[in-house]
């Protein structure tokens, strides 16, 4: 038999996330609707939205029915690929801020999965006599090719919404290693719930990484503060700085810096 190969997945323009988005957003907030109601809403063609749906369906985030969809849970985690594209800016201008917290010279952080760690990782990558611990096979992916860098990749079973390998052996390879600073991408970080994310068994092997570090530094841009996820990662005690952007909850933003969490805003 000759071997197929299916063809690589392409990027999803920032068009199309907004849009999915939006589709997510609707179908969790009404339950359910009509392909005729979302094409009305959106304002694409039916062939544009049933190809989006089928996506959307095939990621697990909502599920098909006749002549329409229904919602899954509105909980869903959204996947990775799919959430990278939300607040670019932001989480550009906060990855420019974070990487710029380390001391020069030869160093070592380890850093988690998520859409904004990912950009403190590019952030990160010509800089020269770094070590990069971490679980996040597209960080890995993108930096394995750097001569200038040390990746290590930790063990672990994959999650296919974040792209994260979790469990007793990624939280093994973290137990092994010192680091200087933690990145540790968050769903949420409050006072009340600490940082915290939607999988029990992704929030362990983050806070076993954490737990050897240095610095912990959370990236989260404004929508993320001030919310509360399934599962904690880090109570605000074990976290040192949170860099965010300016449309974070300022009362939330207070409450945070009083629990003695370093609250850095990057500007517009």
């Amino acid at each position: 038999m000759t071997a197929t190969t299916s063809p690589e997945p392409r990027a999803i323009s920032h068009k199309r996330t907004e849009r999915l988005m939006r589709t997510l957003t609707y179908v969790n907030e009404h339950g359910a609707a009509r392909l005729t109601e979302l094409v009305r809403e959106l304002g694409v063609s039916s062939a544009t939205m049933r190809r989006d749906l089928a996506a959307m369906a095939d990621q697990g985030l909502l599920v098909r029915t006749h002549g329409g969809v229904r919602a899954l849970d509105p909980t869903t985690e959204v996947p990775v690929l799919l959430r990278d594209n939300r607040f670019r800016d932001a989480k550009v201008r906060i990855a420019e801020h974070a990487a710029g917290l380390l001391p020069a010279g030869r160093y070592s952080v380890a850093i988690s999965g998520g859409s904004t760690t990912a950009a403190v990782a590019r952030e990160l990558a010509s800089r020269p006599d770094l070590a990069i611990v971490t679980n996040a096979l597209t960080t890995a992916t993108e930096l394995a090719s750097r001569s200038n860098l040390k990746v290590i990749m930790t063990g672990g079973v994959v999650r296919s919404s974040s792209l994260e390998a979790v469990g007793a052996l990624a939280e093994n390879t973290f137990n092994a290693v010192n680091v200087g600073t933690a990145f540790l991408g968050t769903d949420g970080i409050s006072v009340r719930g600490g940082a915290t994310t939607h999988d029990e068994t992704e929030a362990r092997t983050n806070h076993a990484m954490l737990a050897h570090a240095e610095q912990v530094v959370v990236v989260a841009d404004g929508s993320k503060v001030g919310r509360v996820t399934l599962a904690k990662m880090a109570d605000l005690a074990e976290i040192d700085v949170l860099v965010t952007d300016s449309t974070a909850d300022p009362e939330a933003l207070v409450a945070i810096a009083a629990a003695g969490v370093d609250v850095q805003i990057v500007p517009d």
